[in-house]
């Protein structure tokens, strides 16, 4: 009998597997198949719920007033120099809101165990879109110190911008309150993403043991 080859362009494919033989391998294999996904999910979910310690967010957001020494024409529209210097004026804000003078305050304030360093790496400064607002997030384990932390940091902030910027007023517009859900690790994500990658390599194993 003739072999039959199948020809797609340039491509030629000898001796295919059918679709029915694929379904029994797969049906012949179901048991490892499983059990790899089950590992998966398994070891996903130990590392997730049990060994990865869960990071909180918190955040305190600020409106800063203009240097005293900006005469501004309020009935002029904004030129382009004004907003470049906001966006020079946020870089600023984020490097006092990050200096050694604020964070060595809070640590003495808050009576923390941690260097400066340390603390800088928990705080990020933005600026919210389209606004002036300066919004100032900290990250930890525990949701109430991260609170604390971004409340005490917009505080110490708030007198340091003053002296050093000499601004009409600083404004705190919304405290930081605890947030309950943790930023990371998402856990149904991560399950997720284990069950698909264990049916992947659940497939793999039962085509390579034939």
């Amino acid at each position: 009998m003739e072999e039959k080859i199948f020809n797609f362009g340039d491509f030629n494919v000898e001796d295919e597997i059918s679709l029915r033989q694929i379904i029994e391998i797969l049906r012949k294999r179901a048991w490892i198949i499983v059990a790899i996904i089950l590992s998966a999910v398994l070891v996903s979910t130990i590392i997730t719920f049990f060994v990865i310690d869960p990071v909180y967010e918190s955040y305190t957001t600020i409106m800063v007033g203009k240097p005293k020494n900006r005469l501004i024409d309020e009935n002029s529209s904004i030129t382009y120099q004004e907003i470049q210097t906001n966006r020079l004026l946020v870089s600023t804000y984020r490097e006092i809101a990050k200096s050694r003078t604020v964070l060595e305050e809070v640590i003495k304030d808050l009576n923390l165990n941690i260097s400066t360093s340390q603390l800088r790496g928990k705080v990020d400064v933005s600026l919210v879109r389209d606004t002036e607002i300066i919004q100032i997030t900290v990250h930890d384990h525990d949701p109430e110190t991260a609170t604390k932390l971004a409340n005490a940091i917009a505080s110490a902030f708030s007198k340091q911008v003053i002296r050093i910027m000499n601004v009409e007023n600083v404004q705190v517009l919304d405290e930081a309150i605890p947030q309950w859900n943790p930023l990371k690790p998402r856990k149904a994500m991560n399950i997720a993403i284990s069950l698909v990658l264990g049916v992947m390599l659940g497939v793999f194993v039962a085509f390579i043991m034939e």
